[in-house]
């Protein structure tokens, strides 16, 4: 069996995050980058993990959660993503667009690797 790398871009969330007050009253956009190793073991969707669970699991965790950081949502998706069947590591890269426009930067994100069985 073989590993490849699955790059799923542009996962638009909503959750409730941020440390300053109020902030977390509202669920805001967050947009998920993931970078999944998966084991391969044929040309067949069950032979490999399946994407449409990895985007799935990734709105969950961040609509279900509430987080102070975005390093902790970000952990919180890796290891999410992780867990998956066939996934043999999983980083997530999690994009807060409304901080980067108060901020006036082009962007603000965190990214945490995970293993599976993490």
């Amino acid at each position: 069996m073989s590993t490849t790398r699955l790059f799923l871009t542009g996962i638009g969330a909503r959750g409730r995050l941020g440390a300053n007050p109020g902030e977390q009253d509202v669920p805001q956009d967050v947009v998920v980058d993931l970078d999944v190793e998966v084991q391969v073991g044929a040309d067949s969707l069950a032979a490999t993990a399946d994407y449409r669970s990895l985007i799935r699991v990734t709105r969950e965790v961040v609509a279900d959660g509430s987080f102070d950081l975005l390093e902790s949502l970000a952990a919180a998706v890796a290891r999410a993503a992780a867990a998956g069947p066939g996934v043999v590591r999983a980083t997530a890269i999690v994009h807060k667009p409304a901080a980067a426009r108060s901020n006036e930067v082009q962007g603000v994100a965190a990214a945490f690797t995970a293993d599976a069985g993490d």
